[in-house]
């Protein structure tokens, strides 16, 4: 189903009819854009029969500049289009405001002379912008083709401990140790008497 086919009916009715509209107003403000310009291309000594191409050249220029603004609004080429629209546009109002001096009808005729070209330029604009926009607004999503998948609750993962890079120590071996020798000191003995055998005188 397309954008367009799931707006509401009130929506499309308001946009088609400012189309409409925009579209009535752009079409008489090029008309009288398009007769004075016409008038002031005769004034110039242009072939009558040549004098309608003026108008259809300057106000084709800012037509078809808006469209191609919007339409390369994300490119580098709309400068481009946008120095030729403020081109346009220029020499469509200045020529409308020559034509109301020229026919000697005042400052006055001047003024209003400024409305049919600048109303054809922004009709334009909001024409496309409108066209434009068309398949481009959001739209409420269909809630009963979404399905709610099952969350499953999430469950953080053992993280090990550290493991040591250096090697253990080994304890140093323990020596037995041994008592001294126990010196035993012996009781002190005078020395026994040594019988010495005594001689007698005879024979």
């Amino acid at each position: 189903m397309s954008t367009a086919d799931q707006q509401p009916k009130s929506v499309r009715w308001a946009r088609w009819s400012a189309v409409l509209i925009v579209s009535v107003i752009g079409l008489a403000a090029f008309v009288l854009s398009f007769a004075a310009l016409r008038d002031l291309a005769v004034m110039a000594h242009t072939p009558t029969h040549l004098a309608w191409l003026f108008p259809v050249i300057v106000d084709g220029t800012i037509i078809q500049a808006t469209i191609a603004v919007l339409a390369l609004a994300d490119s580098d080429e709309r400068t481009f289009f946008t120095r030729v629209l403020i081109a346009g546009a220029t020499v469509s109002i200045g020529g409308n405001i020559a034509h109301a001096l020229v026919s000697g009808h005042g400052a006055l005729a001047a003024i209003l002379a400024v409305i049919a070209p600048a109303a054809l330029l922004l009709d334009t604009h909001g024409l496309a912008v409108l066209l434009r926009t068309r398949n481009t607004l959001p739209t409420e999503p269909a809630t009963s083709a979404v399905v709610a998948e099952p969350v499953e609750p999430f469950v953080p993962e053992p993280v090990p401990a550290p493991m040591s890079t250096s090697s253990p120590i080994p304890p140093a071996p323990v020596r037995p140790t041994t008592p001294p020798p126990v010196r035993v000191v012996q009781p002190f003995q005078p020395p026994r008497p040594v019988p010495v055998a005594v001689s007698t005188g005879g024979n």
